[in-house]
């Protein structure tokens, strides 16, 4: 089957970092096995697979293949599957443990797939599991904030709102949360986009924040989810959040003084969408459900897709241009690929 994937990490520039390969079509094995087999339609590209392209290490086989956002087609399903059948159409980000999606067929364990949506493509539908799984934790079981009409609101800011995650999540916590959604972003491009997704104020995180918070005579924040330089702008958070406040990061900031939370009595949460997969927690299964819900939003025209560049099919040249852009810290949405 054709794949693309590489030898030995490293930078862009060099000429291995992404290849256009020929693996062996896997298959689902074991009396055991939970595992689908998914003939991949569409993909589309997360800051993980730079950071991996940059820095891991193939571990069992000769190429190391990433990718963890697929939507596909069921060909085949483990003897202890019962999610899916031959024929499903579904979509899921993957386990970080595994073989990655940029390849013809991939193998998944059905706990952490969900069904494709219906109205809308393969690619589109492409751009959200992985940050659309990573935004429903963070809201709902990271931060517990309560759905609309069933506990008290606050004030919610994003930061860092533009990208993947900040995309869905500003849409998630409008739609479903009675949160006054605050984003930030620091482009009028940018802007333009998180007010469209839903976000009631935006602010510029390169400017101060607790000035421009005031200026709008917004509510207090009760609640900050950071997306990016959360090292860059921690002072700044603790700063602007209320008492007894929560922050929330998904980036791998530098060091930070959590003692800078300690007077407010502030609390923090780390959120990885991979950790359930990684462990094989309990409560695994949680992720099929959230993506089937995701799914009926979008159905609903409740959520929409943050697919923004379609950069055609999945090879190893539009796999480096998609990592290119990511790295430029310029992206809006998500870049999605389609077809070998």
């Amino acid at each position: 089957m054709k794949a693309v994937g590489y030898l030995q990490p490293g930078p862009l520039g060099a000429s291995d970092s992404l290849s256009d390969i020929e693996l062996p079509r896997p298959s689902v094995e074991g009396s055991n096995c939970r595992d689908l087999l998914v003939e991949v339609q569409a993909v589309s590209v997360n800051p993980v697979d730079t950071k991996l392209r940059a820095g891991a290490a193939p571990v069992e086989i000769d190429y190391k293949v990433l990718g963890y956002d697929a939507v596909g087609i069921v060909r085949e399903v483990g003897a202890n599957a019962t999610l899916f059948q031959p024929g499903d159409e579904v979509w899921y980000a993957g386990a970080i443990d595994r073989a990655g999606s940029n390849s013809e067929f991939h193998v998944v364990d059905e706990r952490i797939v969900g069904h494709k949506p219906r109205s809308i493509s393969a690619a589109d539908a492409a751009a959200l599991p992985l940050t659309g799984i990573t935004a429903w934790e963070l809201l709902f079981d990271r931060l517990q904030i309560p759905l609309a009409g069933s506990g008290p609101s606050g004030t919610l800011l994003i930061v860092g709102a533009a990208g993947g995650v900040g995309s869905i999540l500003i849409q998630l916590a409008r739609q479903l949360t009675d949160m006054k959604v605050l984003a930030t972003a620091s482009r009028p491009e940018t802007q333009a986009w998180t007010h469209a997704l839903g976000a009631h104020e935006v602010i510029d995180h390169h400017q101060p924040m607790r000035a421009q918070i005031a200026e709008k005579q917004l509510p207090p924040v009760s609640h900050v989810i950071s997306l990016t330089q959360t090292d860059r702008h921690l002072e700044q958070l603790v700063d602007i959040l209320a008492p007894q406040g929560k922050l929330a990061l998904i980036d791998d900031p530098g060091p930070i003084d959590v003692r800078l939370l300690k007077r407010k009595s502030l609390s923090l949460h780390w959120e990885l969408m991979f950790t359930r997969s990684l462990y094989q927690t309990s409560d695994m299964q949680e992720q099929h459900k959230l993506l089937n819900k995701l799914a009926s939003l979008v159905d609903q025209g409740v959520i929409r897709t943050t697919a923004r560049q379609h950069l055609g099919k999945i090879n190893a040249a539009n796999l480096l241009e998609a990592h290119r852009l990511l790295e430029s810290g310029t992206t809006i949405g998500k870049i999605v690929l389609e077809g070998f």
